[in-house]
């Protein structure tokens, strides 16, 4: 092991900090490393990865240890290490370039090769073993070339700097048409492409691997919603999210005795993962699982969405109440090593009454599933394990249950796999919609007092002076917020409020709002910069409408800003969205299947949303009730009557003296109801409209 320590040791990062004792000269990105590559003429080795990534580990122990590798980085390069959770902005721009350069999908780790004197990207790559193998060169032999290169074309790759310029402008949406006239096709073009791609043997969308695609699953269930008071609800559309739903609750994408989803399933029958847990996934299935435990009544729903939020409040909660970013795949210096059992290990934990159950619940009879052991993943219905042993249902869920608590206690004694601490914009405020949502859904306060307090510690610690900050560790909080930041987080405050009234959230969620229109919004061509208007100057500004592992943050902005603005009748946010919208409806129309956020926000300002107020002693309870329907495009406030300083729009919705509810349709707005069973009649009316 290297015992000194490189330019990263001053770093926060928990990914930097990996690597601040590689014997390469590894920099940060920031004005030092870009200053030495231009005044020496050396190309940037710019590598880009995260604290959870498996692959990335691998190459760090086979090239970057290697005290041979870093002597050919650092004689041949300025080497620049980047976490990619810290700089989505670089990691978009680069995964771009990477695709554009080598007609590859891109990936982490990413291994980019700029220009020293403006930062283009002229060669590429992700993962690269220390020896030739399966078509890849060894990496010291490409740094080699890669170098050589360099040297001896230089006149192409100073030209290349506009084909590449062209190339990045390309990839931009196509202006807003100010004359289109927004409507529902998309939705009825993606439901079709959703049945296209949709696995009815093993539920998801698209083949192995298979990603939690929360966006598609909230899609079909708005759609089933949207034609459920009609003579023919789309009951397909039900199907397909509930047994997408229910494959990976019981799938081994799904940690069977700790709770929370792992990254994704190698497989099409969800029961190998790739193994490390991000908070972003987790926060995402968090706020699905509660909303169809709603809309079905279905318990593994409800059980899931409870285990989801008590893993996320035990393994990732600090004690500030914000949420760490991830937990790593490898433990043990093994890929999953934490979460994989041997039968004997098993037959020695669990009673034998006990074992069977879990033995037929989970084939403990088969081969093992992963390398020489097992990784859990249900392979018999609960109904069949009673069915095979005699024994009653309840008896058989019993046991499971008391089999899983012994399980997780004895997993708490082996080395657990690394956890990243830094504590993310975004990502809390998926976790805070998340735990807000399951709230509600569930009925439990002490998720709502966990998403308040989340949201308090980002507002007290990543908003100041009227800007908000991406990250924050160990008390230090920096990097300017990029557009998801500001979207999620406006986002999560308008579900916040549906639990906990607070005029300050209110006031930070308009704060949020306007900050992305007067940094972020393209006013031209309509839609959303991810970087702010005085970001730091790279090389591209990128903006797009679809989805990626994240929901778009342009669709969560137009959403929240249609939102946000039928709620407090403020034109300049309505518009916003509308620009939006127009921008990203083309896109939608010819792609549904990578835009489902757009086609939520496309609801959401065409439905258009459905608002209630309630005001009154027993606005609380009226909302719990008025809140245990599904309804994806209502919004319920329960106001308190003493609140002051509140909008002239929602002043407007005055307290009588007795609870009262005011129902919004857009604009519209109806006189207060007096009666809760009249109202309740009324939206069920409205659904079946």
């Amino acid at each position: 092991m290297n015992t000194q320590l490189n330019r990263l040791a001053a770093q926060t990062s928990p990914y930097l900090l990996q690597h601040a004792r590689n014997p390469v000269d590894w920099y940060p990105w920031g004005p030092e490393a870009l200053e030495k590559a231009r005044v020496e003429n050396k190309p940037i080795l710019l590598s880009i990865g995260y604290s959870a990534c498996h692959w990335c580990h691998v190459m760090a122990h086979e090239s970057f240890e290697d005290p041979a590798t870093a002597a050919v980085m650092n004689r041949l390069f300025v080497n620049v290490k980047v976490d990619r959770e810290e700089r989505p902005d670089l990691d978009k721009i680069y995964q771009t370039a990477q695709q554009l350069l080598t007609h590859r999908p891109g990936g982490w780790p990413l291994t980019m090769f700029l220009a020293p004197w403006d930062r283009q990207p002229f060669f590429g790559g992700t993962y690269f073993p220390n020896q030739a193998r399966a078509g890849m060169p060894a990496f010291a032999a490409l740094l080699e070339r890669v170098a050589g290169y360099f040297r001896t074309h230089e006149p192409q790759i100073r030209s290349q700097k506009a084909l590449m310029e062209e190339a990045f402008e390309r990839t931009l949406p196509a202006p807003a048409d100010a004359e289109a006239m927004l409507d529902e096709a998309p939705l009825a073009r993606a439901r079709a492409v959703l049945e296209s791609g949709f696995d009815a043997r093993h539920g998801g969308f698209g083949r192995a691997p298979k990603f939690p695609r929360t966006g598609s699953i909230e899609r079909c269930l708005r759609h089933w919603y949207a034609s459920s008071g009609t003579e023919e609800p789309d009951l397909k559309a039900l199907f397909m999210a509930t047994l997408t739903l229910t494959r990976m609750a019981e799938g081994g994408v799904f940690d069977q005795v700790g709770g929370g989803f792992y990254r994704y399933s190698v497989d099409e029958e969800w029961a190998i993962p790739h193994f490390e847990k991000m908070l972003y996934d987790n926060a995402l299935l968090l706020a699905v699982y509660a909303r169809a435990a709603l809309a079905t009544g279905e318990e593994l729903f409800a059980r899931t969405a409870a285990a989801t939020a008590a893993w996320a409040l035990r393994e990732m909660r600090s004690p500030t109440g914000a949420f760490y970013s991830s937990i790593d795949a490898d433990s043990g210096g093994r890929e999953g090593g934490f979460y994989l059992w041997r039968r004997a290990e098993l037959q020695a934990l669990l009673p034998a009454d006990e074992y069977d159950v879990f033995a037929h619940r989970y084939g403990l009879d088969g081969a093992p599933n992963f390398e020489d052991a097992w990784h859990l993943a249900a392979r018999a219905p609960v109904a069949a394990v009673g069915d095979a042993l005699h024994r009653p249902a309840a008896e058989v869920e019993a046991a499971l249950e008391a089999a899983r608590v012994k399980l997780e206690a004895a997993r708490r004694s082996r080395t657990p796999p690394a956890r990243d601490e830094k504590i993310l914009t975004a990502w809390n405020a998926l976790m805070i919609k998340g735990l807000a949502a399951a709230a509600r859904s569930l009925r439990d306060p002490a998720l709502a007092e966990a998403a308040g307090a989340a949201a308090d510690f980002v507002r007290r610690e990543l908003w100041r002076d009227g800007r908000l900050f991406a990250v924050t560790k160990d008390g230090r909080a920096h990097l300017p917020a990029y557009l998801d930041d500001h979207a999620f987080l406006a986002d999560a405050l308008l579900e916040l409020l549906q639990i906990r009234w607070s005029g300050a959230d209110l006031e930070f969620a308009r704060a949020l709002a306007d900050a992305m229109l007067h940094r972020f919004e393209d006013a031209r061509r309509g839609g959303f910069h991810f970087t702010a208007s005085d970001h730091e100057t790279l090389i591209h500004r990128p903006k797009s409408f679809d989805d990626d592992s994240l929901p778009s943050g342009n669709a969560v902005a137009a959403s929240v800003l249609a939102r946000l603005g039928y709620l407090l009748a403020d034109l300049r946010y309505l518009d916003a969205a509308e620009r939006a919208l127009k921008a990203a409806f083309a896109p939608m129309r010819e792609h549904p299947d990578a835009h489902m956020g757009m086609l939520n926000a496309l609801e959401d300002f065409i439905g258009p949303a459905e608002i209630l107020i309630v005001r009154g002693a027993e606005a609380d309870r009226w909302s719990r009730e008025l809140g245990a329907l599904y309804a994806p495009a209502r919004m319920i406030f329960a106001i308190p009557d003493e609140a002051r300083d509140l909008p002239p729009a929602l002043a407007a919705k005055a307290a009588t003296g007795r609870t009262v509810a005011y129902l919004c349709e857009g604009m519209t707005c109806s006189a207060p109801f007096e009666d809760l069973a009249e109202l309740a009649r009324r939206l069920g009316a409205r659904m079946r409209r």
